[in-house]
């Protein structure tokens, strides 16, 4: 069959069938366009912002094409050069761009898109860090005669690390906080009002209820000791409290092991004082009795009814025992009440500054850096002395501490005057951080357990009976049914996991798991500590041969390891211990930094005893948590 196709290389003057690659063609018209870049912007810009177009379209059309580029066109036509002619269309009209009009109206958009409604606006999201509040100063205002606000003059404001900018008395601020409402207020009790004695020396008053109808019990104190030794970097004491007389409540609910008790702690007397003098309260009415009216909420009370009350107490009192003086940062409500009272023009608008979007970067640097107390900034902002009662109506509520029982409930108690005592075990480290006058400041919680703990010991020294004291801790049972308590089983394996005084809670399990003879060698415990010499606590007090069942890791002497890196070394133990019948992992500590790390380990472990990629892992111990045999919770003793 013949073919009668033409060659696919086409004969012409630059290619040829037998020399498949195209030459240079011999000579090319050489055209130099010169455009009029000032006309065609102008010529540009006009058709854009006037949006005049030669179609009958009513939405804005592509820019024409220049007369340069035009006439440049019929020059290349006019000398023979290959080009495709003009249509009809661009002879009438100015050459366009590529741009294809698709709509030129509202009903061709929704011919488009149908009946959706669009693109909406569904709302702000705040990533949490204060940015999108903020607004820059007026860098053109007239600074010619401006008197810039003067900072304090104080070792407290100068500890704040305040970044003022160009701040000045003159300087136009915008969004700033409205003015918080009072809702607490004073007044003269009747004179025929029944005396009644204080007890906030020792006991909260009766309105501070955990949760009603059951009140706060006062413990007493039977005995308190350091565990750690001298140098340890963080002091941990343990604290033996006779429960005995603890009244029922419904359930038949009891202390059990891994379960906490909740205290209610107050602000220290000294730092009650201050801010009594800070604020200018005359002494002869900080113990008064007046009725305190308050129009709505839970306070003064912890858990209770959101409601208005009236209550007969003191001053005193309430800064105590219902007011939180130095655990919260500071907010934007504190700051505009001291702005409000405040009678120095520079404090005042370094205030207001704070509470506005200009000051919004310095304020989130105040919220974030090192812990502000309600006295440090009353100290700051010395002319700025507001009502106690409003000054009550921004502060946070003093919530209880919680700690972790260190033992078996059920098996601590002691003989007295032929009487059986019931007893229960706590252990707490004191939480310190720096004071703006210098040197460390405790928690509220910790630092007040540590300074009844040394009323023991400087009477135990000084040889007396530390009964004698009549030391009391307001407390309450509460989280008995915590992860620790409520996934605590007495039959199958366990690991037990801890750093620091986190290890306490596991003190318990290891003491009931003696008491089952099914349960022999089926106990391990991993403590972190940072030197066994002067950090080690319960030593001795496992009532086990420690060795047999308990692993020690140092990360400050010998090797330096942690407790996440043991966790790796035991990976034959963790693997067993997690498949086996009724087998459980336990993890109490720091929810970060320690926490975290064992969480990693676990995860390594599965990948490489389990085969496992890593996602598979994670799968693993998601399942495992889902199922109570892998429990990791945050210690409740560390408390501020």
């Amino acid at each position: 069959m013949s073919d009668n196709r033409p060659p696919l290389i086409p004969t012409t003057s630059t290619s040829h069938p037998h020399n498949p690659i195209p030459e240079e063609p011999a000579s090319l018209p050489q055209h130099s366009i010169a455009i009029d870049t000032t006309e065609h912007s102008s010529e540009s810009s006009s058709s854009l912002t006037s949006g005049s177009s030669s179609s009958d379209s009513e939405g804005p059309s592509t820019p024409r094409t220049s007369q340069q580029v035009k006439n440049a066109f019929e020059q290349m036509k006019g000398e023979g050069t290959s080009a495709v002619a003009p249509t009809a269309l661009q002879k009438s009209k100015g050459r366009r761009g590529s741009t294809k009009l698709i709509s030129s109206n509202p009903e061709d958009v929704r011919r488009i898109l149908g009946e959706a409604k669009g693109t909406q606006f569904m709302g702000k999201v705040c990533c949490g860090g204060g940015c999108c509040w903020i607004k820059e100063e007026d860098e053109n205002a007239d600074v010619s005669a401006i008197q810039p606000a003067t900072p304090p003059d104080n070792d407290a404001y100068r500890s704040l690390l305040i970044n003022l900018g160009r701040l000045t008395l003159s300087t136009k601020l915008t969004n700033t906080t409205e003015l918080p409402e009072q809702t607490v207020t004073f007044s003269p009790i009747s004179s025929d009002e029944p005396t009644r004695e204080s007890t906030v020396e020792k006991h909260p008053p009766k309105f501070v209820q955990p949760h009603p109808p059951y009140d706060v019990y006062s413990a007493k104190l039977h005995h308190a000791r350091e565990l750690t030794k001298p140098g340890a970097e963080k002091r941990t004491y343990h604290f033996d409290l006779d429960v005995t007389d603890y009244p029922k409540e419904g359930g038949n609910v009891d202390f059990v092991v891994g379960g906490a008790i909740g205290v209610v702690v107050p602000n220290s007397e000294d730092v009650v004082n201050e801010v009594f003098d800070l604020l200018g309260v005359p002494k002869n009415v900080r113990d008064k009795p007046v009725l305190m009216k308050t129009a709505d909420g839970r306070w003064p009370t912890i858990w209770g009814d959101e409601k208005a009350r009236e209550l007969v107490t003191t001053r005193r009192e309430l800064l105590t025992w219902c007011s939180d003086l130095q655990s919260y940062p500071p907010t934007k409500h504190w700051l505009r009440l001291l702005a409000e009272y405040a009678d120095e023009p520079s404090e005042k608008k370094i205030l207001m500054y704070l509470s506005s979007a200009q000051g919004q970067a310095a304020f989130c640097d105040l919220r974030t850096g090192p812990n502000v107390t309600v006295s440090q900034l009353l100290s700051a902002f010395p002319s700025s002395r507001p009502p106690l009662p409003h000054l009550l109506s921004v502060l946070n509520t003093l919530m209880p501490r919680f700690y972790s029982l260190s033992h078996d409930p059920q098996v601590s108690c002691f003989l007295d005057d032929r009487k059986t005592h019931r007893i229960i075990e706590i252990a707490v480290t004191v939480h310190e951080t720096p004071n703006w006058r210098g040197g460390p400041r405790t928690g509220i919680g910790s630092g007040w357990f540590e300074r009844q703990a040394r009323k023991v010991i400087e009477a135990e020294k000084n040889g007396t009976d530390p009964l004698t004291l009549d030391i009391r801790v307001p407390m309450f049972r509460g989280l008995m049914a915590n992860p620790l308590a409520k996934e605590f089983i007495s039959d199958g394996p366990m690991l037990l996991i801890g750093a620091g005084v986190g290890i306490a809670p596991f003190r318990g399990f290891v003491q009931r798991r003696l008491k089952s003879a099914n349960c022999a060698n089926k106990v391990w415990v991993l403590q972190g500590i940072r030197d066994v010499l002067v950090d080690e606590i319960y030593t001795g007090e496992w009532g086990v041969e420690e060795e047999q069942v308990k692993k020690v890791v140092q990360s400050r002497r010998g090797k330096g390891e942690y407790v996440q890196q043991e966790v790796r070394h035991q990976a034959d133990l963790v693997w067993f211990i997690i498949n086996a019948i009724d087998g459980r992992i336990f993890v109490c500590g720091s929810s970060k930094g320690m926490g975290e790390g064992v969480e990693t380990a676990l995860v390594e472990v599965a990948m490489e005893k389990g085969n496992l990629n890593r996602e598979e892992a994670e799968a693993f111990w998601a399942q495992k948590k889902s199922e109570a045999q892998y429990i990791a919770v945050s210690v409740f003793s560390v408390n501020f």
